[in-house]
């Protein structure tokens, strides 16, 4: 559930929104919500929701709908075998070895969390990259902030796939608000979802250090890599593009 209290100033009011502004205003919240909803499963390990998505062209015909400028040539296919996609998800994102990268945050900040101890044999105290660092800490609080509880990621406030998930989550909001009756309350908590929105976006900024990682390993299936592209390029539209400035 998402419920934003906070209020923030901001120009664009939903009562501004004629009936056709309105109506296209909600079909591109819903959009989005269902590009991130994607985005959470294939980040989740949800491997026939992947394989139904590329090959039903989801992700091409959802990039065309947004005019959207991200390369989706490659997420055109209708070859994926669910195991092998299973297989490969294990080894790149799930499974510690010689392929494996973390899919959350905190693994690739550049410094180490504050109060942070680790007696992980597997990290030394004062280095960056900790499970459930700093990056961690400021998602879970931005998640307790709107009533949102993330059903995806194992439980890993700053993982990919709940980075993902908590922005559909937004989207969806967004579109409910703005397809509803439009008063003072309603713009305000769009003003507050929208700056939600943001802030979410801004913690994704780790995502060419992971894209970068994922290319490198990847070397097999390749699907994952493409994703991996796909992922940050269609947050930089978002953010730019996509999302209402307030």
């Amino acid at each position: 559930m998402i419920a934003v209290t906070e209020t923030t100033p901001h120009d664009t009011e939903a009562s501004e929104l004629d009936p056709d502004e309105q109506s296209e205003a909600v079909a591109v919240a819903r959009a989005r919500a269902e590009v991130y909803g994607l985005l959470a499963a294939v980040f989740d390990g949800d491997v026939e929701t992947l394989a139904a998505a590329i090959e039903d062209g989801a992700f091409v015909r959802l990039a065309d709908a947004l005019a959207a400028n991200v390369e989706t040539d490659a997420l055109d296919r209708t070859d994926l075998d669910c195991e092998g996609l299973r297989i490969g998800y294990d080894n790149l994102f799930a499974v510690p070895g010689p392929h494996y990268v973390p899919p959350f945050a905190s693994a690739h900040a550049d410094e180490p969390s504050e109060s942070f101890e680790s007696d992980s044999p597997y990290h030394e105290e004062g280095e960056a990259g900790e499970f459930l660092g700093d990056p961690a800490a400021a998602a879970a609080k931005a998640h307790a902030a709107t009533g949102f509880e993330p059903e995806r990621g194992d439980g890993v406030p700053d993982h990919l796939a709940v980075a993902f998930e908590f922005m559909g989550a937004l989207c969806d909001r967004e579109a409910e608000l703005l397809a509803g009756d439009q008063d003072g309350a309603t713009s305000e908590e769009l003003s507050a979802i929208r700056a939600s929105q943001r802030e979410a976006l801004d913690r994704l900024d780790w995502l060419e250090s992971f894209q970068e990682a994922v290319a490198r390993e990847d070397a097999v299936e390749g699907l994952f890599a493409e994703l991996a592209v796909f992922a940050p390029q269609f947050v930089a539209w978002d953010r730019n593009d996509g999302l209402v400035t307030n």
